[in-house]
């Protein structure tokens, strides 16, 4: 059997470089600093300031835009452990954006608020520019600049609520899902944006959902181009765009991203992107289990697949191609 020795607490001056000068009350008093320094440290004309309840800067200058995320995290994040560890807080909202380097929104120096996140029963009240945010579900931490916000989706959600719930407030919704997709390191999906807007109800929001349908199109229609670029390189015939099928009394059965009526073959590219609400994608799904049935075979792409193995999604196509549909219904392509 094996022992892991527990490494010692970092010193007063490590823990003070890790967090950009700002320490807690507790981290103070369990390296050996009593209440009564602090308080004289604290007073006018002092080494040290006094930033929010339990919350110091250990310089009498003013703090740095990126001190100010420090003082509001551990703030929200205090629970009585020494290290005043971190996970029970995240910075969220615009100020995250800023964090993240969003260019549609004020840069850190212009964050005049920071929302935080903290499990639903801490205790916490709102105090200078720091504002709570409670959430039931389980904590999700991103470490931008070693500070711990919230992922990209949800800190995009939580910027969009507050705007859109502000009367006449020009929220620049387009530029700002635009931006979450495009940055770098595949940081946010349009699928982890589809779900955090959901999730927070803002999909009802006329703005929102005009963004974001504007969104999920563009996202399809680049890799619709990367696919026809592909059917062209993999020497196969020019399928149908987005034909209606249905059968011959008229029926509808399905309006696949793709189609060789000569095969019976249809390609269906990232579904869940052109699905919102739960209706839009048991719509879309029921078309595709219609094709099935009725003998199409029905291939599957998605974005991230073709990006990362073009050639397999090239050799899938020319498979189903050759093999074509079974037992298939005759349809009418409108």
């Amino acid at each position: 059997m094996s022992y892991r020795i527990p490494s010692p607490p970092p010193s007063l001056e490590e823990l003070a470089k890790r967090q950009q000068n700002v320490v807690t009350a507790s981290q103070l008093r369990a390296r050996g600093v009593p209440a009564r320094i602090i308080t004289e440290h604290c007073r006018r004309g002092g080494p040290w300031r006094r930033m929010l309840p339990r919350v110091y800067l250990l310089q009498s200058a003013e703090p740095t835009p990126e001190q100010r995320m420090w003082v509001a995290l551990l703030y929200a994040a205090q629970n009585g452990r020494e290290e005043g560890r971190r996970e029970g807080a995240v910075i969220t909202g615009a100020a995250a954006l800023a964090l993240y380097g969003f260019t549609v929104v004020p840069r850190l120096p212009a964050v005049t608020e920071v929302d935080v996140l903290v499990p639903r029963q801490r205790r916490l009240k709102d105090v200078g520019e720091v504002r709570i945010r409670r959430t039931e579900r389980e904590l999700v931490a991103r470490s931008v600049h070693g500070l711990a916000c919230a992922p990209v989706a949800r800190a995009v959600a939580d910027a969009l609520a507050e705007w859109t719930a502000e009367p006449g407030h020009s929220a620049p919704v387009r530029e700002v899902l635009r931006e979450a997709v495009a940055l770098p390191d595949n940081l946010c999906t349009a699928r982890e944006l589809v779900v955090e807007l959901t999730d927070s109800g803002l999909t009802g929001e006329p703005r929102v959902r005009a963004a974001l349908d504007e969104l999920l199109a563009a996202e399809r229609d680049l890799v619709l181009d990367q696919l026809g670029r592909l059917v062209d390189e993999w020497l196969l015939p020019a399928p149908l765009n987005a034909p209606e099928l249905r059968m011959r009394g008229g029926t509808y059965i399905a309006v696949p991203d793709l189609y060789w009526p000569e095969r019976g073959v249809a390609v269906e590219v990232d579904s869940e992107l052109r699905c919102v609400s739960e209706g839009e994608a048991a719509w879309v799904r029921g078309g595709q289990h219609r094709m099935e049935y009725l003998g199409i075979r029905v291939v599957y792409v998605s974005g991230a697949g073709l990006a990362a193995d073009p050639d397999a999604v090239g050799g899938e196509l020319r498979e189903a191609y050759r093999v074509g549909g079974t037992d298939m219904v005759e349809l009418l392509v409108v």
